[in-house]
């Protein structure tokens, strides 16, 4: 068919038979459907499903698996062709599906290769589940970018203005910033310091007596003189300027919508990054922009603590479970006698999680292992696979790469016969190295696996609740949290659904097993208010 007849041939399956639609890109397809006011209940996108599959220790004896390297592997990003560039990886330039074209077959072919691939795991069940939700993520972040999160540009200049100053002309710094740089250069006796140029700062602070090896924040609290606060003030607001400044505003708030481009399993583990933007930073200080429409509000959900009680139903451990009953977990262990403050509680678990073994981490991961003997060897047993050079794999069956050859390479030397002391050093820091890597990816893969099913469920939630142009909608996720941008009569309407979508998610990874996922909920008029 012709491109143009495309989206109505879409609406009219999508009111009659509700389909699941087969695509090799959802970042190619899906925005010209979006644009011609067209949205899509469910699809199957072949790239984001091949990468799991090609990698997934569940389907490692598949043909798939044990094919060549081909088109498929060479589309590990996202296509950015939009609808007047050709659709997606063998889109044909001026018609889909046209006799002199290999896309239709090259798109059978890849789809029944994954086929076969889930049938023949042992549990098709979970990997199935895992590329539905992959695929339900690419139509969540193509709809967010197409929504936009709502944002106030006026708000977002007057946050500036009082913090920086009023907008300087071009190449020059905003007032605030120019006079802690005067400050600065007085200080340390330095007036023609270029306070954004690291080496320069580096050598005036050493020129005045101070032991300083770098300029990272950590470091320069640790001094004492009267450069320090102005420094450390100038850091602060010059990090703001360049991330989400004037010139931010200018490139990426058009029509009262923020709207980056969400890059679904852009990290190994499965998830979220984004190409440009830095949606998935944004600073307290600018979030009082977000504000919603006239006439509605923001639902903003947080999932509390997500990946220590993914770790406890990962490990099934009832104990660590059981700490985070009705409360919050690094509470728990405090109420249980495992540590003696929360502070020291979220050190230990995160510790154990991203494999700290130095300060005071390192010092309560004897009590933890004693306490939740079950969580902490599953992250142990997945370390130690790492250090061997072994995949480790997520509850739903997204598997770790391979260390690199030079890794390899660096294992070979240290078991040669002729290897010296410092090739056996380097090898065991590297192995450690990778161990820590994977010791995190089963937790955070399968924590991004909970949050995938998580935004699934409440986008169909959200779209049941539609009223004509009255749609609740997603607008904006990082991880564990979400924002929903939602008419104020159906806010508690919202709030139920975000709070049933989690409680399904837990299901649907961990079966019946006694695990809480926690999630706060804040209906507010600005992101600023949220927490």
């Amino acid at each position: 068919m012709a491109r143009a007849e495309l989206p109505a041939v879409v609406r009219d399956l999508e009111s009659r038979e509700r389909p699941r639609w087969v695509w090799d890109d959802t970042a190619g397809w899906y925005p010209p459907l979006l644009a011609a006011g067209v949205r899509v209940d469910r699809c199957h996108d072949l790239r984001l499903c091949h990468a799991i599959l090609r990698q997934s220790e569940l389907t490692a004896e598949s043909r798939l698996a044990a094919a060549p390297r081909g088109p498929w592997d060479d589309a590990a990003e996202p296509s950015a062709a939009a609808a007047d560039e050709g659709l997606a990886l063998f889109a044909a330039p001026d018609a889909l599906g046209s006799e002199d074209r290999a896309r239709p077959e090259e798109m059978r072919e890849e789809l029944s290769a994954q086929l076969a691939a889930v049938a023949g795991t042992e549990q098709p069940g979970r990997i199935r589940l895992l590329l539905a939700a992959e695929s339900a993520g690419a139509l969540i972040a193509a709809e967010m970018t197409y929504d936009g999160l709502p944002w106030s540009a006026e708000v977002h200049d007057r946050v500036l203005t009082e913090l920086l100053g009023p907008r300087p002309r071009f190449g020059e710094r905003p007032r605030k910033l120019e006079q802690l740089a005067e400050s600065v250069r007085s200080a340390l006796g330095a007036p023609e310091l270029n306070p954004d140029s690291p080496a320069d700062v580096l050598r005036a602070l050493r020129r005045v007596g101070l032991t300083v090896t770098s300029t990272r924040k950590w470091e320069l609290k640790e001094l004492r003189h009267p450069a320090i606060e102005p420094l450390l003030e100038y850091k602060r607001l010059s990090r703001l300027l360049q991330a989400n400044g004037w010139a931010w505003m200018d490139a990426w708030i058009h029509d009262g919508r923020f709207r980056p481009d969400y890059v679904p399993g852009g990290v190994v583990t499965g998830r979220w990054a984004t190409r440009g933007g830095g949606a998935l930073q944004l600073p307290r200080q600018v979030r009082g922009a977000v504000v919603p429409d006239p006439g509605w509000t923001l639902v903003v959900a947080d999932a509390a603590q997500l990946e220590p009680r993914v770790l406890a139903a990962l490990s099934g451990d009832l104990a660590l479970a059981e700490a985070g009953r009705g409360t919050d977990i690094y509470q728990g262990l405090v109420d249980r006698g495992v540590v003696d403050s929360r502070a020291h509680a979220k050190s230990a678990m995160l510790g154990a999680m991203y494999g700290a073994t130095q300060g005071e981490a390192g010092r309560l991961m004897p009590r933890l292992a004693r306490a939740y003997p079950r969580a902490i060897g599953l992250v142990e047993d997945a370390a130690r696979a790492g250090e061997r050079g072994l995949k480790v794999t997520t509850r739903l069956g997204r598997s770790s790469p391979r260390p690199g050859e030079g890794w390899l390479a660096t294992q070979g030397r240290a078991a040669a016969e002729d290897a010296a002391p410092a090739d056996a050093q380097r090898a065991r820091g590297e192995a450690r190295e990778w161990g820590r890597f994977t010791r995190n990816f089963v937790v955070q893969g399968s924590a991004a696996e909970w949050a995938l099913c998580w935004m699934a469920g409440l986008r169909g939630r959200l779209a049941a609740m539609a009223d004509g142009e009255r749609r609740p909608h997603l607008v904006f996720f990082l991880h564990d949290e979400v924002i929903v941008h939602a008419p104020v009569d159906q806010a508690e309407q919202v709030r139920s659904a975000v709070l049933d979508a989690a409680a399904e998610a837990g299901r649907l990874l961990f079966g019946g097993f006694p695990i809480e996922f926690a999630v706060t909920t804040a209906v507010v008029d600005s992101y600023a208010d949220a927490k």
